[in-house]
């Protein structure tokens, strides 16, 4: 992997993904969501996820407003890393500034997303349930709900697409490939709403990501924590066995993905098979983000 430069050129990313102009990336002039989007995602949530995305976004000439919990001004190094096309504000700013709204926080956390704000509004969900960080949720623990059908409860009138919770956010980064690439890879997407799919769809090639549509919000658990779509596809091996936590944490953000084509990923899902609700945070990653998601959504 070739990189250079920085974030707010979008030379940081991939030569594969950067190498091609806008309008190579889908905004072809008379599109339909050229002439309905003003090309901005608003972030609810800024951390690993939330950051990956807007340095994808940014390199593909969007524009971007981040926000978190603990306020604009605590956002202030990535804005300056990110340039002129990102600005930090609060939740429901965002969520007002987003022609897509991507809400990327502990699911622990999700009925505090701005629901005034988001109302008729896409929004992207990339959150996991992890009990021993969100706590246990009945519902979920039953299987009488799915994590973004509460997300959609919540957010009533919003649209919600589950998508990008199945990938860790450094592997999110560099797989990102323009489309017709042969390294190329996918992700799952779920949703009640057949255009948002299609909208995200179309983000998400944006991005550098095809999309395997897997359903309605009732089937999004083929994509959660502990199925066999969920983060390993995308690594070459598992991390050694008896190094430090720094060892692992090394291994975890050097490591080169693996490009998962979308028979890959439609494959994977198709053959999944409903176990327990959640998934564990393995000690020798999450020792450095205390609680914290692998795909590190906060």
């Amino acid at each position: 992997m070739l990189w250079s430069g920085s974030v707010a050129n979008g030379s940081q990313l991939p030569l594969s993904f950067r190498c091609s102009s806008w309008s190579d990336r889908g905004w072809a002039a008379g599109n339909r969501m050229e002439r309905s989007m003003t090309r901005t995602l608003g972030l609810i949530g800024s951390g690993m996820i939330g950051s990956a995305i807007a340095r994808l976004a940014i390199g593909a000439g969007m524009d971007v407003v981040l926000s978190n919990s603990s306020g604009p001004g605590s956002l202030d190094p990535l804005v300056a890393e990110l340039g002129s096309r990102a600005k930090a504000s609060t939740p429901s700013e965002a969520a007002k500034a987003g022609d897509i709204v991507v809400a990327t926080i502990p699911l622990s956390a999700y009925k505090s997303l701005p629901a005034a704000a988001a109302a008729g509004k896409i929004v992207i969900d990339t959150m996991n349930y992890y009990p021993q960080r969100d706590g246990r949720i009945a519902e979920l623990d039953s299987f009488a709900s799915t994590s973004s059908e509460l997300v959609q409860r919540h957010l009533d009138r919003s649209r919600i697409v589950k998508a990008f919770n199945n990938i860790d956010f450094r592997r999110l980064f560099t797989l990102a490939r323009l489309s017709g690439s042969d390294e190329r890879s996918a992700v799952p997407i779920a949703g009640n709403d057949e255009q948002a799919k299609s909208d995200v769809t179309y983000v998400l090639n944006l991005l550098g990501y095809d999309a395997v549509d897997i359903g309605t919000l009732s089937e999004s658990w083929r994509s959660e924590p502990e199925t066999p779509v969920y983060v390993k596809p995308y690594f070459p091996a598992h991390p050694p066995e008896g190094g430090t936590p720094e060892e692992a944490y090394r291994w975890f953000t050097e490591t080169p993905g693996v490009p998962v084509s979308a028979a890959t990923v439609r494959g994977l899902v198709d053959g999944t098979v409903r176990g327990t609700a959640g998934g564990y945070v393995p000690e020798d990653v999450s020792s450095f983000r205390a609680g914290a998601d692998p795909n590190w959504n906060e």
